[in-house]
């Protein structure tokens, strides 16, 4: 199987197998649905923490608000009284105004939180520094964690709005934010290798041959981006490795140097005759005037 190494700048992504005879267009789409599937496990989880810590998500017209404001305006949250939590709610308020407040108790945030980190070491960067290639399947699988999680914790299901129950049904909004930016398309997503863009209608071994032991690192980005940044003719790891050897022979050239330092031959111990000098009664003679 021909192994790629995924990046976005210069940026390890993920590790991705396949093999040598699949097309550009099939390709791109597995990797694509791989990266937007990383990109939407990581906002379900960095949501995690505050559903844990303050509760469900209040509605849109009551976000930001004081209580006073809540109250002069005569707003209630509806889900308020279906969405509790397991074991009972804990009251936490959240200061950015947000959420409810209405926290699981430890029990239920200690298994939120141990699910999320289960989720995120799936499909984890560090994957690619375990040389584990990464699958739909195991996108899939962090995601029904989540999922499941928040099940167990929430048996009435979180409110519509709450953005955790929107990423998990396929109808988040990204409109206008950051998130949206990363997020790519099949259509507009382009590969590239050796500084080459890997153009649809051809197949992978008409650009590494047809060896399926072959790794490379390819470049994902959007069209219109230009060409990548070429890789680094050694990586980071190597350079490290030079400077280290370096180093350490800069070291044993010093200890070789001192080694050369004839001044011992001045010392009494290195004089061939001292002990002639001692029987003669030539030792500790002291020149100048008492």
């Amino acid at each position: 199987m021909v192994q790629l190494h995924v990046k976005r700048g210069e940026e390890s992504q993920f590790l991705f197998s396949t093999t040598v005879d699949v097309s550009l267009e099939t390709l791109i789409e597995e990797v694509t649905a791989i990266h937007n599937g990383r990109l939407k496990v990581d906002r379900i989880c960095s949501e995690v923490p505050e559903l844990a810590e303050h509760g469900i998500t209040l509605p849109t017209n009551m976000q930001g608000l004081t209580d006073d404001q809540i109250v002069d305006l005569k707003l209630h949250d509806e889900w308020e009284d279906t969405c509790i939590p397991s074991g009972g709610a804990e009251f936490k308020k959240d200061e950015i105004g947000r959420r409810n407040g209405h926290a699981p108790n430890e029990k239920m945030k200690d298994l939120l939180m141990k699910t999320l980190e289960e989720a995120k070491a799936l499909i984890s960067k560090k994957q690619v520094q375990a040389n584990v290639c990464v699958t739909m399947g195991m996108v899939k699988e962090a995601l029904d964690l989540l999922r499941g999680a928040v099940m167990i914790v929430y048996p009435m299901g979180l409110p519509p709005h709450d953005p955790i129950r929107m990423e998990l049904e396929e109808k988040e909004d990204l409109a206008g934010t950051q998130a949206s930016l990363q997020v790519m398309s099949p259509e507009e997503a382009q590969l590239w290798w050796a500084a080459k863009e890997m153009q649809r209608g051809k197949k992978l071994k008409d650009y590494v041959g047809k060896n399926e032991k072959t790794k490379i690192v390819v470049k994902l980005q959007k069209k219109g981006q230009g060409a990548p940044a070429r890789e680094p003719l050694i990586t980071e790891e190597q350079q490290k490795q030079m400077m280290l050897h370096y180093h350490r022979r800069q070291e044993e050239l010093k200890k070789l140097d001192d080694a050369d330092d004839d001044t011992h031959l001045q010392s009494q111990w290195s004089d061939r005759q001292a002990l002639k000098k001692q029987f003669q009664g030539l030792t500790n003679i002291k020149w100048g005037p008492r």
